[in-house]
């Protein structure tokens, strides 16, 4: 199912855990919902500012899938309020994009040493936290 011009459901669903543990990672209605506010109002802008491909290695997870990969339980993953991404130019670069283009978000958080960026929007409660870990 396509998203936006750049993003599709699957790309937030896929998870190599729930592959290998035979569990289905699907978002309900509501979780649908965010994930569509996060790519509208975050992810799809970004990616057309930024001008290059923004890959999603963790979108939405279920709480099984959560509590397996080592998440928080009050994760915003598992409302699909979150996603991490990876693009060519680093999670810095597109932190800066990020901050330079003014966009509504909830949470940055830069991983520098596994090369991604934590995104998060929720609807209503954009806090603008940038953290670094």
């Amino acid at each position: 199912m396509k998203l936006s011009k750049n993003f599709t459901l699957d790309e937030f669903t896929h998870s190599q855990m729930a592959i290998e543990r035979g569990i289905l990672n699907e978002p309900d209605a509501e979780q649908r919902e965010a994930i569509g506010q996060l790519v509208d109002h975050l992810l799809q802008p970004l990616r057309e500012r930024i001008g290059e491909a923004i890959a999603i290695t963790s979108g939405f997870r279920n709480q099984e899938v959560n509590r397996l990969v080592g998440g928080v339980p009050t994760s915003q993953h598992t409302k699909g309020e979150a996603a991490d991404c990876y693009c060519a130019s680093g999670p810095e670069q597109l932190l800066q994009v990020l901050l330079e283009s003014g966009l509504p978000f909830d949470q940055a958080i830069v991983y520098r040493r596994k090369r991604f960026l934590h995104l998060s929007y929720r609807q209503g409660r954009c806090r603008k936290m940038v953290l670094y870990k």
